[in-house]
Parts: structure tokens; C-alpha cells; sequence
């Protein structure tokens, strides 16, 4: 290999390096003392670089927000590809996979007041971020969906519809804001609702008539 492109590299794995420490700290701050008052300074200052320095990598605090964002939306989406890519029967892994997306959304957005508005603000205007994370848990859904109707655990003719449709139903427990505003409301308990979804998912013909 020639020097050149060995000094690439390795310029290349100190840039991954700084951006992964930058969006680890502006987490800490986000967590610490809320996405609105958390500067590019400080960022800087517990990092001990400039501001200018941090600029070399995010060109605005809005996009350091994006990736911390994208981060914490991909480690959700790892979980659910774990869960969906396990073996096991498909009706198993797909309660498992609703329920880790609640938990996960709820315990890490819900649970910390400072990280919810750090959210608030993403769906209000990182919208193609939160965007390509609902499209992306709606594929591993639809994968799981496609397995159980290959075994013939689910009836879905249309799995993409059928991916989409249980997204939807779950709604309110994978949404942060709806997690956090139907918390004191009446409604079905999680695993009711996994259980209404996984019966309108199930083969017509094993149904109970009545």
C-alpha cells in the first residue's frame, strides 16, 4: 500500500473518531442541560478543541443534533434487526421486536425531560431523519411479517401493508410524544395491543369462531 493512501486512512479513522466523540459529549450536554442551551462551545470546551475545530466537522449545531439524533434512532434500529434476524418462530420475535421499540423509546426519550425535547425538536425539523428511522423499523417489521407468512404463522398477502399497518396500531407506543401524552390516558395496555395485532395477523382459518 502505498504512504498516501495509508496516511488516508488513517485521516479517515481520526475524522469517524472526532465526529463519534462530538456527537458522544453533545449527547452527555443534550442529557445534562437540554438541547436549547447546550452551545457549540461548550461542546468545544469539554472536548478541549474550538468551536471553529468542531465546525471542521458539523457546520451547525442543527446538524450535530441530526447525528445524535441518527445515532440514538440507529441503535433502535440495531436492536430490532437483532431481534428480527433471531431464530425462532415469527410470532415470538415480532412481540419481541414491538415491545424492545417501546421500551427503548420510552425508557431513553420519555423517561429523560431534557432528551424528549432534543426529540420534540427532531420531529419538528429533522423530519427526513425521523423519517428514514420509521421506514427502516418498518422493514425489519416487514421482514419478520414475510417470515411468519412463509411458515405460516401470519396470513399477509401484502407484507409491506401489513408492516405498515402494525406500525400504525403501535403508534402510540413507539412515538415519544404519544408515549409521553397517553401515559395517564385510557387505552389498551402494550401487550394487549400486540395481541390485537398479532390476531389480525393470524391465518383466518385458525381463528375461533365467535
Amino acid at each position: 500500500m502505498k504512504i498516501g493512501s495509508l496516511m488516508a486512512i488513517v485521516t479517515d479513522n481520526t475524522e469517524a473518531d472526532t465526529r463519534h466523540r462530538i456527537l458522544v459529549v453533545a449527547e452527555r450536554l443534550f442529557r445534562e442541560i437540554g438541547y436549547q442551551k447546550t452551545t457549540v462551545a461548550d461542546i468545544a470546551k469539554v472536548l478541549r478543541m474550538s468551536p471553529a475545530n468542531v465546525y471542521r466537522f458539523f457546520d451547525s449545531k442543527k446538524a450535530i443534533h441530526q447525528g445524535v439524533a441518527r445515532r440514538l434512532m440507529g441503535e433502535v434500529e440495531d436492536a430490532a434487526e437483532a431481534i428480527g434476524a433471531a431464530p425462532g418462530p415469527a410470532t415470538q420475535r415480532l412481540r419481541e421486536l414491538l415491545s424492545t421499540i417501546h421500551h427503548m423509546n420510552s425508557e431513553r426519550y420519555v423517561g429523560d425531560a431534557k432528551l424528549h425535547e432534543m426529540v420534540a425538536i427532531a420531529m419538528e425539523q429533522d423530519w427526513d431523519v425521523c423519517k428514514a428511522h420509521m421506514e427502516d423499523i418498518a422493514t425489519t417489521v416487514g421482514e419478520v411479517i414475510a417470515q411468519g407468512a412463509a411458515s405460516g404463522e401470519f396470513q399477509a398477502p401484502d407484507v409491506r401493508l401489513a408492516a405498515l399497518c402494525t406500525c400504525t396500531a403501535m403508534m402510540r407506543f413507539f412515538h415519544p410524544q404519544m408515549i409521553a401524552q397517553c401515559v395517564d390516558k385510557p387505552g389498551p395496555t402494550l401487550d394487549q395491543m400486540i395481541d390485537f395485532v398479532l390476531a389480525g395477523l393470524a391465518p383466518r382459518e385458525k381463528k375461533q369462531p365467535g
